[in-house]
């Protein structure tokens, strides 16, 4: 398989696509973390127990799995680009929603659309930056969703924390004699009409042109990205790689004797294991986990706030590794690191007692243990399973399928998720902090395993060179 000569990679044009796609990964960062912080308000205001209480905080994620699934029929369908823009509109219109929401199912509901568009934000955008970067820096550039993932989710930490602070507490009044919690959710409007309008800047994926037979609009394009040299040869092999009989569909994910074919069964397990090991309880309960060991509400969302700055400095880390290292590797170091700081974690709970009011209290020494533990465990996650697993996605598929494939591992990864989220106030409160850490250690046990022996290493290797 060809290469673009780097000398003639257009890396200013990457660049701002990168940069525009990566909006969507803020979006889904800061759309997911919003809620991080407002669920007092939410308690106090619509009067919902520990369960209603996950299932309304959860609500963002069944939508999350039938924007991922329908966004990659979609986009075999209208285009990546078209589809991402639909996902901008839908994060404008459910941010104004969520805020305005007179009932806890209104606000369900619109956190439930909210979740359709980070669920296509989630699988778009990463497929569509490996569908126009040449193979040498892909694993660079795809790294930066999650870095941006994790800017939103500490965007709306910040926010979170300056306008609890601002109003006295989440609860108090804030502009228009509306609670703080409210402008939590409204504040996310600006970064979705920012992504809105600068995806008009950016072209449609070449790879998607090619599928629909439109040869001239995806040379264009790919003259642009590589040189006019380059184009004719890689527009030779995009089209070799897909079938000349029929468009891309869900009937290319199945082998000929009948089931999913192995790698589609891979891409699921990369992304059920990574919501299995726990990180979105530290990103979507973090404040209120560490209030329950003894944390005051500032000092929870402080934490939160470190949590996502250490996040982003390990996404560096894992840009600088992730194409000289390779996926895999990276994969398995986290996996191992995961699994005994979780495990430094459940001991750590286990050592906690009740108190006067009925918070829990970890003894001296114990709580900066844990605080040192979870940040160390989101190091490790956001070094390995939190970029790589998305850009893996990504790039594992061939052409051909990889629409189809992408939906059922993005709507798998999202259930997952949903899972997870909507498990964890009930298993704390019922089974208790420390069970509820080891499951999770487990997991990040049996991935460390899964990886070692179905995961195959995709660096350097052409989109058009990846087999089913």
């Amino acid at each position: 398989m060809s290469q673009a000569p780097q000398d003639r990679v257009n890396i200013g044009f990457i660049g701002l696509i990168v940069a525009v796609a990566t909006i969507g990964g803020f979006m889904f960062g800061y759309d997911s973390g919003a809620i991080n912080g407002t669920q007092d308000g939410l308690k106090h205001a619509f009067g919902l127990g520990d369960a209603e209480l996950g299932l309304t905080v959860s609500s963002l994620l069944p939508g999350c799995a039938l924007g991922a699934f329908l966004a990659g029929r979609f986009a075999d369908i209208w285009g990546r680009r078209a589809v991402m823009m639909m996902a901008a509109a839908l994060f404008v219109v459910s941010a104004l929603a969520s805020g305005a929401a007179p009932s806890a199912l209104v606000l369900a509901i619109a956190r439930f659309f909210a979740g359709a568009a980070v669920g296509a934000a989630s699988v778009l955008s990463p497929a569509y930056i490996s569908e126009v970067t040449p193979a040498h820096i892909r694993g660079r550039l795809s790294s930066a969703q999650q870095v941006m993932i994790i800017s939103g989710l500490t965007g709306a930490f910040l926010a979170n924390y300056w306008l609890a602070g601002a109003a006295g507490s989440s609860l108090g009044a804030f502009w228009g004699g509306y609670p703080a919690w409210r402008w939590m959710f409204w504040v996310q409007a600006l970064p979705a009409v920012l992504f809105l309008v600068t995806l008009l800047l950016i072209p449609e994926s070449p790879r998607f042109l090619v599928a629909k037979g439109r040869n001239d609009e995806a040379r264009a394009v790919l003259a642009k990205l590589f040189g006019a040299e380059t184009a004719d040869t890689k527009l030779a092999e995009i089209r070799a790689s897909l079938a000349a009989d029929h468009q891309p569909s869900l009937a290319d994910i199945r082998k000929p004797g009948g089931g999913w074919r192995p790698i589609v069964w891979v891409g699921i397990g990369l992304a059920v294991f990574q919501q299995l090991v726990g990180i979105n309880v530290v990103f979507y309960y973090g404040a209120v986990l560490w209030q329950a060991v003894g944390f005051s509400e500032a000092d929870a969302l402080k934490i939160n706030i470190l949590s996502g700055v250490v996040s982003i400095a390990a996404c560096l880390v894992s840009i600088g590794l992730v194409d000289k290292l390779g996926r895999k590797p990276l994969l398995l170091i986290g996996s191992a690191g995961m699994t005994v700081t979780l495990g430094v974690l459940a001991w750590c709970f286990a050592q906690a007692s009740t108190g006067a009011n009925g918070a829990l209290v970890l003894p001296d020494g114990v709580g900066t243990i844990a605080l040192y533990a979870a940040n160390i465990y989101v190091v490790f996650f956001n070094m390995s399973w939190g970029p790589v697993m998305w850009v893996m996605l990504g790039e594992m598929f061939p052409n051909q399928m990889r629409g189809s494939a992408l939906a059922v591992a993005g709507a798998a990864q999202w259930l997952a998720n949903f899972a997870v989220s909507s498990s964890f106030p009930w298993m704390a409160g019922n089974i208790g902090l420390p069970v509820t850490y080891a499951a999770y250690t487990l997991f990040a046990a049996i991935s460390l395993v899964f990886v070692w022996t179905s995961v195959k290493e995709t660096k350097g290797k052409e989109l058009e060179a990846m087999e089913g």
